[in-house]
């Protein structure tokens, strides 16, 4: 479903938000991960080498495991960016992907990345 009643200016409002996003998210991932050379939507978390003694080896193992968590919640985070800018370039940015009603523009505003209303949200939160 295509929704074309949103001012042209709030979409590329919705649009500089969502690439400076991208951008941050992108940079915060690229301090302490690589990207996967076979695929670009992942990145891999660094192991650190702190040196082999016992007490260096098991902080590599908890900065691994701390980087390592942060990165599947910025992946998640950027994914979600990246969807909601293939579905401005698509046309159908604002429609709830379970519904297919409009999503409410403020809701857009305080998380441009949504793909559900309100409504959807709380029904799935609620399960």
């Amino acid at each position: 479903m295509k929704n074309t009643n949103f001012d042209p200016k709030f979409i590329q409002k919705i649009k500089t938000i969502l690439l400076e996003e991208k951008q941050r998210l992108e940079k915060e991932l690229s301090q302490f991960a690589k990207k996967n050379p076979r695929n670009s939507a992942d990145f891999d978390t660094n192991f650190s080498d702190l040196g082999d003694e016992d007490e260096e080896n098991a902080k590599e193992v908890a900065s691994y495991g701390d980087n390592l968590a942060l990165e599947q919640s910025l992946e998640r985070s950027l994914r979600d960016v990246n969807d909601a800018l293939k579905r401005i370039e698509d046309g159908s940015y604002g429609v709830c992907k379970y519904c297919g009603k409009a999503i409410d523009p403020k809701r857009l505003e305080a998380r441009p990345a949504s793909s559900a209303c309100v409504k959807c949200k709380e029904n799935l939160t609620r399960r």
